[in-house]
């Protein structure tokens, strides 16, 4: 990372003083001062990737910018003195208004490992729709308080397939590399791997696809791999070594929290309000949008709904939330220009998970990273393109066991509907659906087990089923660049109204996508900025 600069230190302490005095708006003197309770010249819905390149872009360019998230600042730390729970040890700080934990890898031996909590907002939401949950982040930093830092950025060929109207040469020269060094992003040393007990799981799984003749890659990551090596050696206090990855990261990651938003945030323009669900848009005569939204308590309960006006409108909810507020304004007639487009080209990245078990010689180790480092790469085989990361279980025993989350090239689409009757987007995916991720999957990890005289785990998700695809952790698509919105995320039908996060890409992108969106996002802002913000 580079030296702090003042910008991030005025932002990072407008966060310390919210967090020590409970305040639900985050903002410097200044962007408090210029922020009317019921106005803002621009206003940011959510916090995620795409949203925190947004605002930071506007306050730079000295335009008063409000942004609406939906979960509390994690800043807080509990009786325990942690902010977040880890894995082994989940209590309410863990999941969304749930009473139980709903973990992506559910059983053990077939025994439910998910645990009872208390109901409270805590930082990872699980949303049902019928065959498929989405698992999304809820807090100041949107899914990069909950995502393993895995910072990937796609085959070129699949970048230019999904966007053939973005230009690919100014994304892999500019935006991609100007995402990369703003999120913090930095790559394992090679030779401390090789010794090193936290990635003896992902040593495992190098040489059994090796054996298979696979590809594997090492990935570049916003978690402090330098940190990570002083956890190990007792220098510090362990946070990837202490299986803390989905329910929040207390020490190393570099979640945007701690990067864009306090940037955005020492601007002086930029101020976030928390827990606020905005419910619905229109717009009045004057063209001003005008969103409902209920303010929350930390139990999830609505204390207030309130209306807020802004000019520019930019929506970085996330696939579910942005696409969600797009419909409901488009069917219910609040704003009835919008495309018959939205909705469409949804996708879960081709998500597979699976689990391989090991012979005993091969130890996978009682201390595991919960941030994956490794990835086998066989994006480019013709017939069944897989990138998959080995993924920890940090269980802090021997297990012999290696997990993959795959991401496979799956044409098939699902279709976000509005539902007037219950007022919520349904999401229309059908477990057949993800037959071809498991094809691609199944070709993968057969030659893996082939070559390394190694089975399939049957007893890791809740029934007897080998390959899991009844989840995703990259949820993409609903307003697709270049269908729903313009080439720079402006939807089509209302001017001044701008997309900015996962929803902008066609269901399918072959790496966790979150650098993407980050680029993307530049990309579209300064052209935005350019245009329509002179």
């Amino acid at each position: 990372m580079r030296p702090l600069s003042r910008r991030r230190l005025l932002g990072l302490l407008a966060v310390n003083t919210a967090s020590a005095l409970g305040l639900g708006t985050i903002a410097t003197p200044s962007a408090a001062a210029a922020s009317r309770r019921d106005f803002s010249p621009a206003v940011v819905v959510g916090t995620g990737y795409g949203a925190a390149v947004t605002a930071l872009r506007l306050g730079q360019a000295g335009i008063p910018t409000v942004m609406l998230e939906m979960g509390r600042l994690w800043d807080t730390p509990g009786d325990d003195g942690r902010v977040f729970c880890d894995m082994l040890n989940p209590d309410r700080r863990a999941m969304w208004l749930a009473t139980r934990t709903q973990m992506p890898l559910s059983s053990f031996l077939w025994l439910d490992i998910d645990r009872r909590i208390e109901r409270f907002t805590g930082v990872l939401d699980c949303v049902h729709h019928g065959d498929i949950s989405v698992y999304v982040g809820r807090g100041v930093g949107g899914g990069s308080l909950v995502n393993g830092a895995m910072a990937v950025t796609p085959k070129r060929a699949t970048f230019a397939e999904a966007f053939p109207d973005v230009d690919s040469d100014g994304m892999y020269r500019t935006y991609f590399p100007r995402a990369a060094a703003m999120l913090g992003v930095n790559h394992i040393d090679p030779a401390w791997f090789e010794t090193c007990e936290s990635y003896r799981y992902a040593r495992v799984s190098r040489a059994h696809a090796h054996n298979a003749g696979l590809t594997t890659t090492f990935v570049p990551s916003v978690y402090d791999f330098a940190r990570m090596r002083r956890e190990e050696a007792g220098e510090v206090p362990r946070s990837a070594l202490a299986a803390e990855v989905i329910y929040g990261n207390n020490h190393g990651k570099r979640s945007l929290d701690k990067t864009y938003l306090a940037d955005a945030l020492g601007t002086g323009c930029v101020s976030i309000r928390t827990l606020h669900h905005v419910r619905a848009i229109e717009q009045d005569a004057d063209g001003t949008y005008v969103l409902t939204v209920d303010e929350l308590d930390l139990d999830g309960t609505r204390v207030a709904t309130r209306q807020l006006g802004a000019r520019y409108l930019f929506l970085g909810a996330g696939s579910l939330g942005s696409t969600e507020l797009l419909l409901r304004a488009r069917d219910t007639g609040a704003l009835p220009g919008l495309s018959p487009l939205i909705g469409r080209d949804w996708g879960p990245n081709g998500n597979v998970m699976v689990g391989r078990a090991n012979r005993p010689r091969d130890r996978t180790g009682t201390v595991q990273s919960g941030m994956p480092a490794l990835g086998i790469d066989a994006w480019d085989d013709p017939r069944h393109p897989v990138f998959a990361e080995v993924a920890p279980m940090p269980a802090g025993v021997e297990l012999w066991v290696s997990l993959y989350l795959a991401v496979t090239r799956n044409p098939e689409r699902g279709l976000l509907t509005y539902d007037a009757g219950s007022d919520r987007v349904r999401l229309h995916w059908l477990s057949g659906q993800a037959q071809p991720s498991v094809d691609q999957a199944k070709a993968l990890f057969d030659r893996l087990n082939a070559a390394n005289g190694t089975e399939y785990r049957s007893d890791l998700f809740g029934d007897t089923r080998v390959f899991e695809t009844r989840l995703t952790y990259h949820p993409l698509g609903g307003a697709v660049l270049g269908k729903a919105t313009d080439a720079y995320g402006r939807v089509r039908g209302q001017r001044r109204l701008y997309v900015t996060d996962g929803s902008l890409v066609p269901g399918n992108i072959g790496v966790n996508p979150f650098l993407t969106i980050t680029a993307l996002a530049e990309r579209n802002i300064e052209r935005i900025l350019a245009e329509d913000l002179r």
